[in-house]
C-alpha cells in the first residue's frame, strides 16, 4: 500500500474513532440522526410541562436557600441545557433539588461568617468544587461504585431530607420570624413553643392552609393539570388583588425576600484566587458529600425510569452530565444541582423521548418568566412553604420504609442510623454515617464463613458428620470450607478450624476449598498459622480442591512450598477426585493400610 493511501486510511480510522467518541460523550447527538416531527412535537409537550413543575419548586429552594429566586432558576436553565447535553438517559433531568439545597442552606449558615463571603459566592463556589468532583469520578469510571452503596441508605437519606424539610418551614406557614440554620429540635421545639403560647399568625395559617386546599382540589378533579403551578399561582393572583386594597399587608411575599426579575442568565466566569484557595479545605467535605449524593440520585432515577422505558443506561454519563452541568451553574452564578425525581418523573410521565425535552423546557422556562413574573413576585411565603411542606410529605415513602424495616435486621439498623443522623448531624455527615453503616454491616455478614465437618457414609457418598464419634477414620477430618476468605474473615475461619483440631485424636486435618472466594494475605497467614499449629503438635494440615484462584495465591504467596506441594489437591474435572487423593495422602502421612478408598458424588452436596 502506498504512503498516500495508508495516510487517508489512518486518518479516516482517527475520524471514526472521534466521531465515536463524540457520540459516546454527547449522547443526543445520537439521537438527532433518527429524530423526526413527532418525537419533536413529543419533546416539546413534555418540556412545557416540564417547565411548569421546575418555576414554582425553583421559587421554593431559593426560600430554603434564603437566597434570590435568580440564580435557582439559572440553575433550572442552565445546568438542565447543559446536563442534558451529556446524559444518556432520555428523561433524567438536572436541577436544585430539596436535598441538596437543604445542605447548601446549612453549609452557607455556617461558613458564611467565617469565609467573609456573601451566601451566593459560597453557593457558586460549591457548585463548582461539585462539579469537578463528579466529572473526575465520572471519568474515571466512579458510577459503577453505587451498586455497592445499601438502598436503605437512600431511603433513610430521602425521609430525612422530606421530614427536615417539612421543620424548616414551620416558622413561614406559622408565621414567626426564625433564624437560619438551625437543627431539627430547635425547628421542632420553637414551632411546638409558638403553638403553644399562641405565638403565630392566623393569616399565614389560613393561607397555608388554603394553598394545600387548592392543590388537593386540582389534583381531585383535574388530576393532570400542575397543581403546584395553578395553587401558586392564584395565591399570587389573589395576593396582588389584596396589596391594592391593602398597600401593606401582614404577611410576606416573594418580592419580599427577593424580586423574580426577567433576567437571562449571563456568563460570569469563576473568580477564584489564591487567597480563596482555604475554602477547598473548608468547603471540600461537603462537596464529596454531595457528589455522593448525587450519584446515589441519578443511579435510583435513571435505573427507575430505565426499567419502565426499556432504555440502556450508562451510569458514568450520568456522572458526567451532572458534573459539567454544576461547573456550567458556577460559571453563570446559579446554584448547585443534582438529579430531580420529581421533574425527571414528570418528564417520563409527559411523554420525552430524548434528551431535547430537558434542552426545550430550559428555554420555555424563560419564555414563561416574561409573561407570568409579575404573578410569581407576590406569591405569600406561606402559600411556598405549604408548597415545600407538602414536597417533604412526598419524599417520606412508606412503602420503602416498611421494606427497609422489616426485610432484615441489618436494613432496619442502616435505615434508622441514616435518619437519625440526618435529624442530629450535619447532612454531609449523615451520608457518611449510613454508607460507613451499610459497609460495615455487609462486611460482618460476609466475613463468617461456614465450616462443616464432613465424613464418608456408609453409601461412599460425602456427608455433613452429626456425630464426631461416627468418623470412618477416626484421625482425619474433612472440614467444608465455603464462603468469602477476604481479610475480614481470616480471623474467623482459623479460630473455627482450630476448634473443629481441638481433638487430639484427630491427626491429619483436610480443607476442602474449592467453595472458598476471594483469598488474600491474611488469610494466607491465618493458614501458615493453622499449619504451624498443627505441625506443632505432630499434625498434618492437607488441603482439597483448591480452585485455579486459591491455587495461584497459594503459589505466588509462598504457601504451597511451606505446606508441601503434594499436600495440597487442586480441584479437577472429576469433583471427588480431589477430596480422594486427600485421603490417600492422609492415609500415608498415617501409615494407614486401609482398603482403597472410594467416593461417589451426588450433585446435592456438591461434592468435590
Amino acid at each position: 500500500m502506498d504512503p498516500v493511501s495508508e495516510f487517508n486510511e489512518l486518518t479516516g480510522e482517527v475520524a471514526a474513532i472521534g466521531s465515536h467518541m463524540f457520540k459516546v460523550r454527547f449522547p443526543f447527538v445520537g439521537e438527532l440522526r433518527r429524530y423526526s416531527w413527532s418525537k419533536f412535537r413529543s419533546d416539546l409537550i413534555a418540556g412545557a410541562t416540564l417547565t411548569l413543575v421546575s418555576i414554582p419548586q425553583a421559587i421554593g429552594f431559593a426560600l430554603i436557600l434564603n437566597l434570590p429566586p435568580q440564580p435557582v432558576i439559572a440553575a433550572v436553565i442552565i445546568g438542565g441545557f447543559v446536563g442534558a447535553l451529556f446524559f444518556s438517559s432520555h428523561h433524567h433531568v438536572f436541577g436544585p433539588t430539596s436535598s441538596i439545597s437543604l445542605i447548601v442552606a446549612a453549609t452557607i449558615a455556617s461558613h458564611t461568617s467565617a469565609t467573609g463571603l456573601e451566601p451566593l459566592q459560597l453557593a457558586v463556589y460549591l457548585a463548582f468544587l461539585i462539579g469537578l468532583i463528579q466529572l473526575l469520578a465520572g471519568l474515571l469510571n466512579f458510577g459503577e461504585i453505587t451498586k455497592f452503596i445499601s438502598r436503605s441508605v437512600v431511603v433513610g437519606y430521602s425521609t430525612g431530607i422530606g421530614v427536615l424539610l417539612i421543620a424548616t418551614q414551620l416558622h413561614n406557614v406559622l408565621g414567626y420570624d426564625s433564624a437560619s440554620g438551625q437543627t431539627f429540635l430547635t425547628d421542632i421545639w420553637q414551632a411546638l413553643f409558638k403553638l403553644g403560647t399562641i405565638h403565630v399568625q392566623p393569616l399565614a395559617i389560613g393561607i397555608g392552609a388554603l394553598t394545600l386546599a387548592i392543590f388537593a382540589l386540582v389534583r381531585r378533579f383535574r388530576p393532570r393539570w400542575p397543581e403546584a403551578l395553578i395553587g401558586l399561582a392564584l395565591m399570587g393572583l389573589a395576593a396582588r388583588i389584596f396589596t391594592i386594597i391593602h398597600p401593606a399587608p401582614d404577611f410576606l411575599m416573594v418580592k419580599d425576600e427577593g424580586a423574580l426579575t426577567t433576567v437571562i442568565p449571563a456568563f460570569a466566569g469563576f473568580k477564584f484566587g489564591s487567597h480563596q484557595l482555604h475554602l477547598i479545605h473548608s468547603l471540600g467535605g461537603t462537596a464529596v458529600a454531595i457528589a455522593i449524593l448525587g450519584m446515589l440520585e441519578a443511579a435510583s432515577i435513571t435505573k427507575g425510569l430505565a426499567a419502565k422505558s426499556g432504555q440502556k443506561i450508562e451510569p458514568n454519563q450520568e456522572l458526567i452530565g451532572m458534573g459539567v452541568a454544576n461547573i456550567a451553574c458556577g460559571l453563570f452564578g446559579a446554584v448547585p444541582g443534582s438529579s430531580s425525581f420529581a421533574r425527571s418523573a414528570v418528564n417520563f410521565q409527559s411523554g420525552a423521548v430524548s434528551q431535547l425535552s430537558s434542552m426545550m423546557s430550559s428555554a420555555v422556562v424563560l419564555l414563561v418568566l416574561m409573561f407570568v413574573t409579575p404573578v410569581f413576585n407576590f406569591i405569600p411565603i406561606a402559600a411556598l412553604a405549604a408548597h415545600l411542606i407538602r414536597v417533604g410529605v412526598k419524599m417520606v415513602n412508606w412503602h420503602q420504609i416498611r421494606v427497609a424495616c422489616l426485610s432484615t435486621r441489618g436494613d432496619a439498623v442502616v435505615f434508622a442510623a441514616t435518619l437519625v443522623s440526618c435529624l442530629v448531624l450535619k447532612l454531609d455527615t449523615a451520608i457518611y454515617v449510613g454508607i460507613g453503616i451499610s459497609l460495615a454491616l455487609f462486611l460482618q455478614k460476609s466475613s463468617t464463613p461456614m465450616l462443616v465437618e464432613y465424613a464418608i457414609d456408609a453409601s461412599g457418598a460425602l456427608a455433613e458428620l452429626k456425630d464426631p464419634a461416627q468418623r470412618v477414620h477416626p484421625q482425619i477430618s474433612i472440614v467444608h470450607v465455603e464462603g468469602e476468605l477476604y481479610f475480614g474473615a481470616a480471623d474467623l475461619f482459623q479460630e473455627q478450624v482450630r476448634r473443629l483440631a481441638e481433638d487430639q485424636n484427630i491427626r491429619v486435618v483436610i480443607l476442602r476449598m474449592k467453595n472458598a472466594r476471594h483469598l488474600d494475605a491474611s488469610t494466607v497467614m491465618a493458614l501458615e498459622n493453622l499449619h504451624d499449629y498443627l505441625l506443632q503438635t505432630g499434625r498434618h494440615l492437607l488441603i482439597s480442591g483448591s480452585s485455579p484462584e486459591v491455587t495461584r495465591v497459594f503459589r505466588k504467596s509462598g504457601l504451597l512450598a511451606r505446606i508441601g506441594e503434594g499436600n495440597i489437591f487442586p480441584a479437577e474435572a472429576n469433583p471427588t477426585t480431589a477430596t480422594r487423593n486427600a485421603l490417600r495422602r492422609a492415609q500415608e502421612l498415617l501409615n494407614d493400610k486401609a482398603p482403597e478408598i472410594r467416593l461417589f458424588y451426588e450433585e446435592p452436596h456438591g461434592g468435590i
